[in-house]
């Protein structure tokens, strides 16, 4: 059932917002912030408004016999858009994820599974760069650690973009990889893992950080070599010592390592902030999709079926190479459905 004072409200804020724009007064900034958010969901609001008017006008016309007619026609296509109106609203009124819209901070790290695990964690990394270049996405690696035959031992990205944390926030957890690894003569599938950590970009307003509480050093960085590795004592690796998080960057620049180090650890701290507050909130439910522990298995990627199933809603596509290349919006399409159905149920709404 819509909620029809909340959508008065939502009108009445956004002609309030609109008549403040239009005068240039207060944070024009944020005011218009607000407005861009709302004018999707008052958009929606009035085509709602609009299809229950036009099926009451037809109504009113079967009863004139000149009218009644096209009333008989024009009434089964109203009646059947209905619900897909009232469904599009209902999911423009669910309460959004304020962190949806900012960039993202992506980590991979190999799990179980040795030199073919941290070569997965490689393959993960590409395609997440493929699907971020697809999406018009910028994707910086800031750190990196790769092994001697290719493979990541640790990656950490900056992806920046329109929804970026909307459309990754579902990837974090144990992806599970099942194939003929490169390294094994044998031919036999083997079974590893790779951890991918996806967290919401924190602003500085977000977190405040004691500077009592960093141990900040400086140090010279080593790796398997490539762009990210240099001769110089560079690096910078600081220690958050309350909650002994420890992030480094390895770029040329010392200052600019201080600045990355320092996002990264707002982020992750930031990311702390939100998991305590979502476990708080679902104490008593642990919803499927987006529980936010890390240590769910999520995801088997089977290379010799060509297969991927997504455990959490239990989707299986035979499109694998694809996915690989950076082919994810199926996936992301079903798990932010999943997740919307699942608010609307708790809403009371019906889908």
């Amino acid at each position: 059932m819509i909620p029809e004072d909340r959508l008065h409200q939502i009108t009445s804020r956004f002609e309030y917002l609109e008549a403040r724009m239009a005068e240039g007064a207060g944070d024009i900034a944020a005011l218009g912030k607000e407005y861009s958010d709302l004018k999707p969901v008052v958009e929606q609001i009035a085509e709602w408004k609009q299809i229950r008017a036009d099926i009451a006008d037809a109504e009113v016309m079967l009863d004139d016999p000149e009218m009644r007619e096209l009333a008989q026609e024009e009434l089964p296509d109203l009646k059947a858009r209905l619900p897909e109106v009232e469904h599009a609203l209902q999911l423009a009124l669910l309460p959004r994820d304020s962190a949806d819209a900012r960039p993202a901070m992506l980590e991979i790290r190999p799990g179980t599974g040795g030199e073919e695990a941290a070569l997965f964690a490689g393959d993960l990394l590409r395609m997440y760069q493929r699907y971020s270049e697809a999406r018009g996405w910028r994707f910086e690696i800031i750190e990196e650690q790769a092994t001697e035959i290719g493979g990541i031992k640790e990656v950490v990205a900056h992806i920046t973009g329109d929804n970026v944390f909307a459309r990754l926030k579902y990837e974090s957890g144990v992806h599970r990889v099942q194939r003929v690894p490169e390294t094994e003569s044998g031919g036999r599938i083997h079974t590893s893992a790779a951890t991918v950590a996806v967290l919401p970009e924190a602003q500085d307003v977000d977190i405040q950080i004691n500077a009592g509480d960093l141990r900040i050093d400086t140090m010279r960085s080593s790796g398997a070599g490539g762009q990210h590795v240099n001769t110089t004592d560079s690096a910078v690796r600081i220690t958050h010592i309350p909650s002994g998080i420890v992030v480094t960057s390895s770029e040329k620049s010392q200052h600019r390592n201080r600045e990355i180090a320092m996002q990264v650890l707002r982020t992750r701290l930031f990311d702390m902030e939100r998991q305590k507050v979502d476990a708080e909130r679902s104490a008593s439910r642990k919803s499927q999709v987006g529980s936010g522990d890390r240590s769910e298995r999520i995801r088997t990627y089977n290379f010799p079926q060509g297969r991927l199933t997504d455990h959490r809603i239990g989707l299986t596509l035979y499109k694998l190479d694809a996915v690989m290349a950076g082919d994810l919006d199926d996936i992301i399409d079903a798990l932010t459905a999943d997740a919307q159905a699942t608010l609307l149920a708790e809403m009371g709404a019906t889908p």
